[in-house]
């Protein structure tokens, strides 16, 4: 999948700003951003459901929009609100994609059982889908964005709604579909699922702000993380806020996570500042992690932001 200058605009809004992607086969890519950032509209217009308003889109070989109804049936697409008939059962709401997809019955009915115990809802097949659990419903939608065998598939958010331990049991089954070789591009805001993709690319504003696989992004991060341990985290905080250099500030836990310009600030310097404040502590230097990535790229320019790994 590649697109160049991508963009959308409504309006006097531009959603999503020229955008640049390239997407390989069998790989999970994975689209970080704030609400708002465009990631949305981006996923729409890659799978032909919202015409760009600018900029060129080649998926699985087809040009889109124009061949947008070739690519249909080449693809699954699973928003962020469960796309299920609530009052239609387990096998029900099977039944009916499969009919929507021109399965054969002999081709569905074989389908619908390999997926029903693929995602754990062989029990649950006369269940209404309202009455299913977060999760539940979740792999329920999962079973029917791929009951095709599509090559590529969008997820939009797929997992907001869903505990932790319902989320890993997905992004295993997401593995699981890439080793198949499905390609799929997820969004997402979840820092530890972004840490999963192969690939990632950071929207903010409807800009590409980063791109890269996470941790080449967190090696190429031009900021020092300093970790500081003191008694009073807070009043830490405080005392830099606002500093030349320093970009962001986080408390986690006891301890506070600074990240700030190299060639300004040291852990001599900041043990000095803090110390003028009446504040004792120990500094240390930290590793770069996604959200330091994340915060980085989305404080400052996005022609500054933007780390562009080369594509192949």
């Amino acid at each position: 999948m590649r697109a160049r200058g991508l963009t959308r605009r409504f309006g006097a809004l531009v959603a999503v700003d020229g955008v640049d992607l390239t997407v390989e086969r069998a790989q999970v890519y994975g689209f970080l951003g704030p609400n708002g950032s465009g990631k949305s509209t981006t996923i729409r217009m890659l799978c032909g459901l919202l015409s760009p308003s600018a900029g060129d889109i080649e998926v699985l070989g087809l040009q889109v929009p124009r061949q947008a109804e070739q690519l249909k049936r080449r693809i699954g697409y699973m928003t962020q609100k469960f796309s299920l008939y609530e009052d239609l059962s387990v096998q029900e709401n099977l039944e009916f994609l499969a009919a929507v997809q021109d399965l054969s019955r002999a081709a569905a009915r074989a389908r619908i059982e390999e997926l029903l115990a693929r995602y754990w809802l062989a029990d649950r097949r006369k269940q209404l889908a309202g009455t299913l659990s977060g999760g539940q419903k979740q792999r329920l939608a999962l079973a029917g964005a791929v009951l095709h065998k599509p090559e590529l598939l969008f997820l939009d958010e797929p997992t907001s709604a869903v505990d932790p331990q319902s989320r890993r049991e997905f992004w295993d089954s997401l593995f699981e579909l890439a080793d198949a070789g499905t390609t799929l591009l997820v969004s997402t805001h979840y820092m530890d699922e972004a840490e999963r993709c192969h690939r990632l690319a950071i929207l903010d504003q409807g800009r590409l702000v980063a791109d890269g696989a996470p941790r080449e992004l967190c090696d190429a991060l031009p900021y020092a993380v300093w970790l500081v341990d003191c008694a009073a985290p807070r009043r830490a905080q405080l005392a830099l806020q606002g500093q030349d250099g320093i970009v962001a500030l986080a408390q986690i836990g006891a301890e506070l996570r600074v990240l700030a310009a190299d060639a300004a600030w040291s852990a001599e310097r900041l043990t000095a500042h803090l110390r003028d404040g009446g504040i004792e502590a120990q500094v240390r230097r930290g590793a770069a992690n996604l959200e330091d990535v994340f915060v980085a790229a989305t404080r400052k320019p996005a022609t500054a932001a933007a780390t562009n790994g080369a594509a192949a």
